[in-house]
């Protein structure tokens, strides 16, 4: 799943709790087909107690083997259009319908093959849901074996965000690039949008002959510019691990079997930050098992995609603002690389269990940095990673609080999204690794991806084999309460193991120094920190600074116009309660250029506590809008509309709040 990196910030609950009908865009017009078939219901049927909410696809009555697409991109449209057509599999005998998941496309026809002929077929849009999109219903009495959609998506479809030249980091070529994670797939291929739901796929992709295209599947790296492109998944995948980027895109490796692809002025720092993907690789694989995508490369994109990472098979879309010049924040790599085993490979049934994907590669990649850059600070990512999971479970729904969602309770897709799915399921697997040992937990775990390779599963199927497997091989390790309390509870529970850091109880000594005496710590202490020792001291300073404190810390430290975006996303929310307006300009520049949502949401959610600070964040939003993608844009904008600014307050005669608590 899309990776929100250990660096969180309190103020991101919120946005992570977003719901998803603010971020997505309205649905076309019901249309028909060649004769009018049955009305289309609004939303999906509930007869199963724990069948995928956020789908109208019909898994139990037939389900799609392999998908193939023939599409053409046109920039000047900013439109995708062509055909995708499906190899079912019909489970049900009765089942005469396939039912697809659609957001924002025009159906031009649809076709069922017969003897070889294609013939048309009856098919019916209902009224688009503001979360679900419109539902597609298409009659096939004769239960055709392959069925053939041709359509056209949206100039605004949700899952895509096209770039002009000069939104790119070149600004010579169009830029373009899907997000199809959770339920975005459906806004630029009709689906069965659900992960229960695996296939191969294949793909004929024009374009204008000056872009590379690529997609989550065969990317040749030698491959040339020519405006025509093939690509094969022979793996069969989700559908929100489909994605397709076109641009001025070159190609550098790193290993045999990896390399990065990004526009011409970011390859080699690309190249420089991501050097140790290949040993990320073969720590993985001693770990867990062979890695079975064949390659693995990076897509570095432009700033304005909305997520740090997306673990697109073979193919990682990964956000620019890690690449710094000291691989401080390559761990985002290692959480994307993880996930093709956690997700890829193994993959949550429906959002409800997002844990099984984002807890376990969370913990993954934990594994990973500790092996690669040692155990100190993989302890400071895990330290980061809880505090603010503690901040933000408190303000959280109870039921959503658990790790898996119990069946028959509604849960919103993005909801899958936030810290409980990783930091508390990476916590949930570090407990059983204490309880077990860690060399019967991997050699359980190396068990586990085998065993449901290439498989969409429940939290009840992963706790059947658990108990088999781990449970009942080591009676009276765990009890079945306390599986229950971690699978099932609120909150964290108390057998949560505690992880400390020597580093930071360092940091922790020179703020508490400084706040008392207003004597910066040593040079010769603060040259040698980390950039995860810097997000600790950001994040353990009070809410407010006066404004000398501010000037001081930002005169020693250079904050304002920093490089670092995780700086940056702690740096100027504190500047903006603190009344810090000497950062005004940038922190303009920085959440104008940024689309990366958990960068710049702290930063709107600041700005409109105040009636200036919402005209700022107005003015900013208005800028950056053109370049924002669909899903930033639908966060930006619900903040907005949902503020309610307070008047401002002198920050030289509001109290510093020197007592408050450390996140620590």
């Amino acid at each position: 799943m899309i990776r929100i990196p250990p660096f969180r910030f309190p103020q991101l609950a919120s946005v992570l709790l977003l719901s998803l009908s603010a971020l997505v865009i309205g649905g076309c017009k019901p249309e028909a087909g060649t004769a009018p078939a049955p009305p289309a219901s609004e939303k999906p049927p509930a007869e199963s107690a724990d069948r995928d909410e956020h789908s109208y696809a019909e898994p139990d009555k037939v389900v799609t083997e392999d998908l193939a697409l023939d599409l053409a991109l046109d920039f000047d449209a900013r439109t995708i259009a062509g055909t995708a057509t499906y190899t079912l599999q019909w489970k049900d005998p009765a089942a005469t319908e396939l039912v697809l998941d659609t957001r924002a496309l025009t159906i031009d026809k649809v076709e069922g093959e017969a003897g070889g002929q294609w013939q048309p077929l009856q098919y019916a849009l209902a009224d688009a849901d503001a979360t679900l999109g419109s539902k597609l219903t298409i009659q096939a009495p004769d239960r055709n074996a392959r069925i053939r959609v041709t359509y056209t998506t949206s100039p605004d479809a949700s899952g895509l965000q096209w770039l002009t030249p000069e939104m790119t980091e070149g600004k010579k070529l169009p830029f373009m690039f899907s997000q199809s994670q959770q339920i975005h797939a459906r806004s630029w291929v009709p689906l069965q949008d659900t992960p229960a739901i695996r296939y191969t796929y294949s793909a004929h992709v024009t374009s204008r002959p000056d872009v590379m295209v690529l997609m989550s599947a065969d990317n040749d790296p030698a491959a040339q510019r020519d405006g025509d492109y093939t690509f094969k998944m022979p793996q069969k995948i989700p559908s929100y691990l489909m994605a397709i980027a076109a641009g001025d895109l070159v190609f550098k490796p790193i290993s045999e079997r990896s390399g990065i692809w990004a526009e011409p002025a970011t390859i080699d720092r690309a190249v420089a930050e991501f050097a140790d993907t290949e040993k990320m690789i073969a720590t993985t694989e001693q770990l867990y098992g062979p890695y079975r995508w064949e390659r693995y490369d990076l897509l570095i994109l432009p700033p304005s995609f909305p997520y740090g990472g997306m673990e697109n098979p073979r193919l990682s879309f990964i956000t620019p603002t890690v690449i710094v010049g000291d691989k401080s924040l390559v761990s985002l790599v290692a959480h994307e690389l993880a996930h093709s085993w956690s997700g890829n490979l193994v993959t949550f049934a429906s959002a409800k269990h997002g844990w099984l994907n984002e807890g376990f590669t969370s913990y993954v990649e934990n594994r990973i940095v500790e092996s690669v850059y040692g155990k100190e600070t993989s302890d400071m990512e895990f330290v980061i990673a809880r505090n603010a999971l503690k901040e933000s479970i408190v303000s959280m729904p109870e039921p959503v609080q658990a790790l898996a969602v119990k069946p028959g309770t509604l849960l919103d897709a993005d909801d899958a999204l936030s810290a409980v799915a990783y930091d508390k399921g990476a916590w949930f697997l570090q407990f059983l690794e204490q309880r077990f040992g860690r060399e019967p937990f991997d050699a359980f775990l190396r068990g586990y991806f085998d065993h449901f390779a290439f498989q969409s599963i429940t939290t009840e199927q992963f706790l059947a084999y658990a108990k088999e497997h781990l449970f009942d091989k080591y009676p009276g390790t765990v009890t079945d309460a306390e599986i229950q309390e971690w699978v099932y509870g609120p909150g964290i529970p108390a057998s949560a193991p505690q992880v400390m850091s020597r580093n930071f109880g360092i940091v922790d000594s020179a703020r508490l120094a400084w706040l008392g005496s207003a004597q910066l710590p040593p040079r010769q202490i603060t040259d040698a920190w980390s950039t995860q020792e810097w997000l600790h001291f950001l994040d353990s300073l009070p809410a407010t600074l006066t404004h000398e404190q501010m000037a001081q810390l930002d005169g020693a430290y250079h904050f304002t116009g920093t490089g670092n975006g995780e700086i940056a996303m702690r740096w100027y929310p504190l500047a903006v309660r603190s009344g810090y307006t000497e950062a005004n300009a940038a922190l303009s520049e920085f959440t104008a250029r940024v689309g990366r949502r958990k960068l710049i949401m702290p930063i709107y959610d600041a700005l409109v506590q105040t009636e200036s600070g919402l005209a700022l964040a107005k003015e900013i939003f208005a800028k950056a809008r053109p370049g924002y993608h669909p899903i930033t844009t639908g966060s930006v904008e619900k903040v907005i509309a949902e503020a309610k600014p307070a008047p401002a307050v002198d920050p030289a005669v509001a109290p510093v709040d020197e007592a408050a608590p450390a996140t620590h």
